[in-house]
């Protein structure tokens, strides 16, 4: 029997679930009542409002978890403050979207919470046999950007139906896995992420498309806050010995929000501030793939990255270089052949 500090781990996974599951219809019912709406736009692919607020069930259920099978800590307590920060910013945004700095702010008071008062940082980096430690005040900045890039990482990413929340639970899914090959199940870090990937998947049965509810930035939000957490202890308690085992099951949104910052770079644009549609699923449904095709083809592709990870992590660093190398090629044919960087159908239909 799988168990995490005593607890069974299909155990905690079904509670969390089902109390998503439950909750997810209430919240949407509370997002109609406080006109938390998406509405449709030029950028936008839904055709009607959509509800947010999803994330605030996500949220619950993971309280819920928390409650029941996670300890009291001072780590533990750092981070239900900053998701609580986060959710509270989310839920007004969602309602009344803030400008991108008062996001940014939130979510950078957020991540002080986890390194100054959590102690959640990072010390030492260990890279290719590469190690570095790293004093203060460094190891809390370097603490503050980790989390605040891969917060905006998810919340940028969070444009599909089923997007964000699917690559959270992969995401969420393979950090557990590695954590029971490796023997290090009984860290706050396998906890939680045994409790998100639960409260996502219960979410996950109303966002899957055709979608019955948007997380919101109340979601994407909360999803990259605990990710990146998540991440940093792992780390830390040695869960993985490496801080590219996370960034490679990430490796999608990251690489999607790197093509977008030097897109918008290349056309004199505000690369934090400029919504587009060219992000990496605005490319494949311009291929004429289907919402469904292009979340599975993006999850089938977040997957193989997820494999990369288990093989470093099972130090398998040769079959972990070779499939990554396989998919940077797959993700440069893709850049060849969209507009993700430069608009080239538009430029060969002038050119005839």
């Amino acid at each position: 029997m799988l168990t995490v500090n005593g607890h069974n781990v299909f155990i905690i996974i079904f509670i969390t679930f089902l109390s998503s599951l439950i909750l997810t219809p209430i919240v949407r019912k509370i997002a109609y009542h406080v006109k938390a709406l998406d509405y449709p736009n030029n950028r936008r692919l839904n055709k009607v409002p959509m509800p947010t607020l999803g994330g605030l069930a996500i949220f619950i259920s993971f309280l819920i978890g928390y409650m029941l099978y996670a300890e009291s800590s001072v780590q533990m307590l750092s981070i239900l403050m900053g998701s609580f920060f986060l959710i509270i910013m989310g839920m007004i945004d969602d309602i009344n979207p803030l400008k991108a700095k008062y996001q940014l702010i939130v979510q950078i008071f957020a991540a002080c919470i986890i390194a100054f008062y959590g102690h959640i940082t990072v010390d030492y980096l260990s890279i290719l046999g590469f190690n570095l430690n790293i004093a203060p005040p460094f190891n809390y900045l370097i603490t503050i950007i980790i989390i605040v890039a891969i917060t905006n990482a998810i919340n940028l990413s969070d444009g599909l139906d089923g997007l964000s929340s699917g690559i959270s639970a992969i995401y969420f899914a393979t950090i557990s896995i590695i954590a029971f090959i490796m023997n290090m199940q009984n860290g706050l870090d396998t906890t939680l992420c045994l409790i998100m990937l639960g409260s996502i998947l219960g979410f996950l049965v109303y966002n899957f498309p055709p979608a019955y509810m948007y997380a919101g930035d109340t979601g994407s939000n909360f999803l990259g806050f605990i990710i990146a957490v998540t991440a940093l202890l792992g780390y830390k308690t040695a869960t993985f010995t490496s801080l590219l085992i996370p960034l490679v099951i990430l490796a999608t949104p990251i690489i999607d929000v790197i093509f977008s910052i030097i897109r918008r770079i290349l056309k004199h644009q505000n690369p934090f501030n400029t919504p587009d549609k060219l992000h990496l699923h605005h490319q494949l449904l311009k291929l004429e793939f289907s919402t469904k095709a292009s979340l599975l083809i993006i999850y089938a592709i977040d997957i193989l990255f997820a494999g990369i990870s288990i093989f470093y992590a099972l130090g398998d660093t040769t079959y972990a270089i070779l499939i990554y190398i396989g998919l940077m090629i797959l993700f440069l044919f893709i850049v060849l052949k969209t507009d993700i960087l430069f608009k080239r159908r538009e430029k060969n239909a002038k050119n005839k």
